[in-house]
């Protein structure tokens, strides 16, 4: 799929992209991280946009922005409506888009969202947020990009991008520059912060410091 409907124009935030885990994982800090940022999406106003799941670090943050009465859009292939959800819990979200595969599930969830965001999760969350930066390194938008690193989850990650970058792989870097949050609760503030910031410097980005 052409990735043309992409800008670099900034845009106002009004909608958040989560990658995550459809598992809890081992951490119980992680699903209630999950329920955090949900809630904290849904108070400041935003509407969620994530991959449909209704299980695991996925589940908990759409059960949190739904218990604040936020709006939720989930995005899911149909083959994975059996795996990461439950087609009952799929009729709670107030939008459900499905998809024929993986590719057009990732390019609408680029389309729905104004920043991104990865908190814990697997291989899949790992390949969601490395192909964003890499379209932000290819100069195919100006989003923000937020790791939700809790408790240390994304530590060995940002050191091997921080190796890439010394080795000078990473080129654009300026581009590929997400924000690192330790806390689920100061990821929606720290993205509007960003764009506050950046709209009284009168940039068409909004990208801050690694």
């Amino acid at each position: 799929m052409s990735l043309g409907g992409m800008t670099k124009e900034a845009t106002p935030i009004r909608s958040v992209c989560v990658y995550c885990g459809s598992q809890p994982g081992r951490d119980p800090d992680h699903m209630q991280a999950g329920r955090l940022l949900g809630k904290s999406i849904a108070s400041h106003g935003l509407q969620l946009v994530y991959g449909g799941g209704t299980r695991g670090i996925m589940g908990a943050v759409a059960s949190g922005v739904l218990s604040a009465g936020g709006h939720v859009t989930g995005i899911i292939p149909e083959f994975l409506m059996d795996k990461e959800a439950t087609r009952h819990s799929l009729g709670q979200l107030n939008e459900l888009i499905v998809t024929a595969d993986m590719h057009e599930r990732k390019h609408k969830m680029f389309e729905r969202a104004d920043a991104f965001v990865a908190l814990p999760g697997g291989i899949g969350t790992l390949e969601e947020i490395i192909e964003i930066m890499t379209w932000a390194q290819l100069g195919r938008h100006r989003k923000p990009m937020v790791f939700g690193n809790i408790n240390g989850f994304w530590t060995p990650l940002l050191e091997l991008l921080q190796h890439m970058r010394d080795e000078g792989f990473v080129h654009t870097a300026h581009l590929v520059q997400p924000l690192v949050i330790d806390k689920a609760e100061e990821i929606v503030p720290g993205i509007l912060g960003a764009a506050a910031s950046k709209g009284r410097e009168g940039e068409s980005g909004i990208i801050s410091k690694l």
